[in-house]
């Protein structure tokens, strides 16, 4: 059985920086897509970033471009989410995810399962 598990999150003022982990398990495929969603009180959750499988690309909202980057390590079977410059509007639970498949070039990955949550707060 697949488990995620995501760490990292926490309170900090605006400019301020984190870093996201989220451990897989149940599986070693390195052909999984992996990313990260976010979703706010009152909001639908949102796709944030994913990173591609044999390291063939990623994708990010427009909201974060040029201040989150993902990566991953495949021989921890794992995916960070470095956060930068975060401001107010960043505050929400994120959700680690993976999957199989994306929703078409350039696109999210469609998750197949997802981890717990870890709650970001961005305060001004």
């Amino acid at each position: 059985q697949v488990q995620l598990v995501e760490s990292g999150g926490g309170s900090v003022q605006t400019g301020g920086s984190l870093r996201l982990s989220c451990a897989a398990s149940g599986y070693s495929d390195s052909t999984y897509y992996m990313g990260w969603f976010r979703q706010a009180p009152g909001k639908e959750r949102q796709a944030v970033a994913s990173i591609y499988p044999n390291f063939a690309g990623t994708y990010y909202a427009d909201s974060v471009k040029g201040r989150f980057t993902i990566s991953r390590d495949n021989t921890k079977n794992t995916v960070y989410l470095q956060m930068d410059s975060l401001k107010p509007e960043d505050t929400a639970m994120y959700y680690c995810a993976t999957g199989k498949r994306k929703l078409g070039p350039n696109l999210p990955l469609i998750p197949d399962y997802w981890g717990q949550g870890t709650q970001v707060t961005v305060s001004s």
